[in-house]
């Protein structure tokens, strides 16, 4: 179909919903639009998505702190809670989310969005239910939504599932299985996986991919206990190993979500990777995204711990303006990073990239489950004591558990989500 007439929309509420958009706004040559800013939002929208975000934010910081952090991570839970999913029962009875996103539709939030897809005749291709509901209970025909998470709180599905115009690109069969108890007919259900950047993972035969991972396989499997054990399978599908990367240090990026929340987590760590940092046994990427205040707090952690003398040594900060330089910065370090701490946000899909996860508390129930996905997939592993850093990640890296974790996402997860989801759109036509 043509370009043109494809609308990507998305939300700033957290880096998630902007990562998925951004991947597929590049692949389909077309420019990320956000519904909570002109001309898709109204001043009454723009202020309504800036009260919800700014709310949202406060309550994932205060998750994190010593003394509020029991409140709000209940608070937090709340917002996000998802229902048991077993036994298998009818979930599809509307909540006070599925309402009150009806009401502003009554009350003219959409308006904007459907102004837009008319004029162009536009197929919707969104990253975030509300464009998507609020498109679908305007009766627009033509509604794609990929979801962000391995499972999916009631409000992503309108009232009436059965009869609703939107197609679902789904990151995990769970979320498949969810949208099917929320009442979404299965022809409207597509297993595409999470859509990840052109840029890491190339065609059907993966170049870009598979080039990363042999390189970061070596430097993750320093005395070469992955590679003995799984030696001929290894060759089979990557090819020869570079014997350039052997003994070089691997690269540790440490990633905080778009709220800000656990970059506190580095003043914990910082001290126990101090000595393998000066010595040249390990790089470390710290990721302040577009938070300066964050990128501040990262330097004085440095400084705190005597490794203020590794900035643009051993140790990188990743900090741009905006959110667009940002990604592409991000995409650009993950082509060469070894190991991706973090908490179990949307990046969470980005171990299929063969890219071994060390995954934080979580941030709400949606990130519970996405712990829990990657867990069972083997393509990660729970931090331990930030304060005991080194001792941990060392002995994954001897032992070839890291490694081991990077050849699970690989093979075990779908790499083709951009892909899929641009077929689906083309079906919508």
């Amino acid at each position: 179909m043509e370009q043109s007439r494809v609308a990507v929309v998305a939300v700033d509420m957290g880096y998630g919903h902007l990562r998925a958009a951004h991947a597929l706004a590049a692949h389909l040559g077309v420019a990320v639009e956000e519904i909570d800013r002109p001309p898709l939002a109204s001043p009454d929208e723009q202020a309504h998505w800036q009260r919800a975000r700014s709310a949202y934010e406060l309550i994932s910081r205060a998750s994190q702190m010593p003394l509020l952090g029991g409140a709000s991570r209940r608070l937090l839970d709340l917002l996000t809670a998802i229902p048991h999913l077993h036994p298998r029962r009818d979930l599809s009875a509307p909540n006070a989310a599925v309402r009150a996103l009806e009401r502003l539709r009554r009350a003219g939030f959409g308006d904007g969005l459907l102004m837009r897809l008319e004029r162009h005749g536009a197929t919707l291709l969104t990253t975030f239910y509300a464009p998507a509901v609020l498109a679908d209970l305007a009766g627009w025909p033509r509604i794609a939504c990929v979801v962000t998470d391995s499972d999916l709180h009631r409000v992503w599905a309108p009232r009436d599932g059965a009869g609703s115009a939107i197609h679902y690109c789904v990151p995990s069969m769970r979320a498949l299985r969810r949208l099917r108890a929320y009442g979404v007919p299965a022809g409207h259900i597509h297993f595409t996986g999470f859509p990840l950047p052109d840029e890491l993972v190339g065609d059907e035969e993966l170049g870009p991919l598979r080039h990363n991972l042999g390189r970061r396989l070596v430097r993750l499997d320093p005395r070469g206990a992955f590679r003995e054990q799984l030696r001929e399978p290894v060759a089979r599908m990557l090819g020869p190993l570079p014997p350039n990367q052997e003994g070089r240090p691997p690269l540790l990026v440490f990633a905080v979500g778009g709220a800000g929340a656990q970059a506190g987590l580095a003043r914990e760590f910082l001290p126990a990777l101090a000595e393998p940092l000066r010595r040249g046994s390990l790089r470390l990427a710290l990721v302040a995204g577009v938070r300066a205040e964050v990128a501040s707090a990262f330097e004085r952690a440095l400084t705190g711990c005597g490794l203020g003398d590794e900035l643009g040594r051993s140790v990188a900060i990743l900090h741009e303006p905006g959110v667009a330089s940002y990604l592409r910065s991000f995409v650009a370090l993950l082509a060469d990073a070894d190991v991706l701490w973090t908490k179990p946000s949307e990046v969470s899909f980005y171990a299929a990239l063969g890219l071994p996860l060390v995954l934080g508390h979580p941030v709400g129930v949606h990130e519970r489950y996405n712990r829990r996905w990657v867990l069972q997939h083997g393509a990660g592993l729970k931090q331990e004591s930030p304060l005991h850093a080194w001792g941990w990640l060392k002995e994954w890296l001897e032992d070839g558990t890291l490694a081991a974790a990077a050849w699970a996402g690989y093979t075990l997860l779908p790499k083709h989500g951009t892909h899929r989801i641009a077929e689906v759109v083309a079906g919508l036509g």
